[in-house]
């Protein structure tokens, strides 16, 4: 119950903290925040159109494309991540935060970028090309963020393009990279690490970690002082997962020499969800 309470406060939380980047930092300046929001920015610009009733229709055939593709759960957080930001982007009075273009691109990205990693965090998402880079590293080991960034960078072009201002197209490629490394920064179920745990309750621990999604290998080991035999248990997991790893060591056996380190890389089957 607690977790779930604690998924949508995120999503809610993240939808307002997105709507305050736009309409605070990005919009007041005529920046991008990239992706679908940034298609709906352009639209926006040169048109009379809402950006906010933009936003939520170009999302709509492309949640329509992760209910197939991602799952229902997924989907439906990411539905209410839209709505949430949609409605903010009409409550928050579009207002420049500060003069600034460069200021305002800065803390326009980590606000765009805190708010869409913390709705990745719970798993949902923020639409739009949030969307479209779950689908890709559904099926590619890619960071979320780097994914983002990639196809951002045609809506930067239009804006080149249409505006003719590179001061413009500079400051918001600098929102929408550091909005691309906020969003690694929260969404860090990517990044593996491997786990070497040394311990004298091997089955009790197996008993627990083999609850999990992940497989577990029993290496013997032996002391070199003390020429004691001892299991080793390796395990691959995420970073998002080792709290939760952890707990379960410590629970289990508090006298554990545990060893974490990060992986470059991993090969056969891991699975990513």
């Amino acid at each position: 119950m607690l977790k779930r309470l604690w998924t949508y406060f995120s999503i809610l939380f993240g939808g307002i903290i997105i709507a305050a980047g736009f309409n605070l930092f990005l919009i007041p300046h005529h920046l991008l925040s990239g992706g679908v929001s940034g298609v709906a920015m352009l639209i926006g610009y040169f048109t009379p159109l809402n950006i906010s009733i933009l936003y939520f229709v170009l999302n709509i055939p492309i949640l329509l494309a992760g209910w197939l593709q991602l799952g229902k759960h997924f989907v439906v957080l990411s539905v209410l991540s839209v709505l949430v930001t949609t409605v903010f982007l009409e409550i928050i009075p579009v207002s420049a935060v500060a003069t600034d273009m460069l200021l305002s691109a800065v803390f326009g990205g980590i606000l765009v970028g805190f708010g869409t990693g913390l709705s990745f965090r719970v798993g949902g998402s923020t639409g739009g090309f949030d969307i479209i880079g779950s689908i890709v590293t559904k099926y590619r080991d890619f960071p979320v963020g780097s994914v983002l960034v990639t196809l951002n960078a045609i809506v930067i072009l239009a804006v080149t393009y249409l505006e003719d201002d590179w001061n413009l197209a500079l400051a918001s490629m600098v929102s929408i990279y550091l909005a691309g490394k906020m969003i690694d920064m929260l969404h860090i179920s990517h990044i593996k690490v491997t786990v070497f745990i040394v311990t004298n309750q091997t089955e009790a621990l197996l008993e627990k970690l083999l609850k999990r999604p992940r497989g577990v290998t029993k290496i013997k080991t032996q002391g070199a002082f003390s020429h004691k035999e001892k299991d080793m248990l390796m395990t691959v997991t995420t970073k998002y997962e080792l709290a939760e790893l952890k707990h379960i060591i410590t629970q289990t056996d508090p006298d554990a020499f545990v060893n974490i380190v990060e992986t470059v890389a991993v090969m056969g089957q891991f699975r990513k969800n």
